[in-house]
């Protein structure tokens, strides 16, 4: 190996792949992306520190989230140079919807200087994460289209695609004929509002992820990858669980794939340990997109 490359490598953290054999230079383009959720306790101590870490384990896209006028703390100018002086890049944002919660950053409230602050980061994607346990009404599911076709209209007028991710509480019944994710997913706009599958929430209902990409095709471009223990449920690293993700990004096509995230919510070892083994286990078996 030529010394330059040996620095290259070594810089990036590649050089145990290398060794290996199990990576090579070649798939330095390739984005491997990563939920920051995953390191929020890493980030907390240390923002700067923590992305400098991801980077030099080969990540280059990022998901965010926490967004309240600020970037964790940061100006969007302050957040963009620390990215750009990193390789990494925000593909996607997390976002809740503001339904009880009255805080910057969410779909009710301050949303177009949201979207005009994640169009300036050059965010391809903005993300409905979550609705909390006291917004989980008939009244306000029923808000939601509405509320989510507005917001895509929005966000496509700065070039951004709106997108809503699941939990588990989304597959629960809604009314007679559907669940609640269902509903979502036949009451908008299927080109304002596409979804972000979580591929262990689904799973964890005991719902096939390709009945979804069967059943509504092309509208799942963002997925969170992250696996699943077979006794407990709880969350493991990539291919230390039951999930057949082999299985699953053969029907990538189908389900419009543009971007997955690495994610692991909660860990029984070192958080970055976990983010290894799930990395090693990825770049094996080439989950890239091609």
């Amino acid at each position: 190996m030529l010394r330059k490359d040996f620095i290259k490598l070594s810089s990036l953290g590649f050089l145990g792949f290398y060794s290996s054999g199990i990576f090579n230079v070649k798939n330095r383009d390739k984005t491997l992306a990563i939920q920051l959720y995953t390191v929020r306790d890493a980030i907390a101590e240390n923002l700067e520190k923590t992305l400098e870490r991801l980077a030099k384990m080969g990540f280059t896209g990022l998901e965010i989230y926490g967004y309240n006028g600020t970037f964790f703390g940061k100006s969007r100018n302050e957040f963009q140079s620390l990215l750009n002086n990193l390789g990494l890049k925000v593909i996607s944002s997390h976002h809740t919807t503001g339904i009880l919660h009255n805080d910057k950053g969410t779909l009710l409230h301050n949303w177009e200087k949201t979207v005009e602050d994640l169009h300036f980061m050059g965010s391809e994607y903005m993300v409905c994460s979550y609705l909390f346990p006291e917004e989980r009404t008939f009244d306000n599911y029923k808000k939601l289209p509405g509320l989510f076709d507005k917001s895509g209209e929005i966000t496509k007028s700065a070039g951004i695609q709106f997108a809503y991710h699941n939990h588990d509480f989304e597959f629960e019944k809604f009314d007679e004929t559907q669940n609640i994710y269902d509903f979502i997913l036949n009451n908008t706009s299927s080109d304002l509002v596409k979804m972000e599958l979580d591929l262990y929430w689904i799973t964890k209902t005991g719902i096939d992820p390709l009945t979804y990409f069967e059943k509504y095709p092309q509208r799942f471009p963002l997925w969170h990858v992250k696996d699943m223990k077979a006794q407990t449920k709880d969350f493991a690293e990539i291919g230390n669980g039951i999930i057949d993700f082999k299985r699953i990004f053969k029907a990538k096509e189908k389900a419009g794939l543009q971007h997955w995230f690495l994610e692991q919510d909660s860990s029984d070892k070192d958080m970055f340990e976990s983010i290894r083994i799930s990395r090693d286990f990825i770049i094996k078996n080439d989950f890239f997109l091609k």
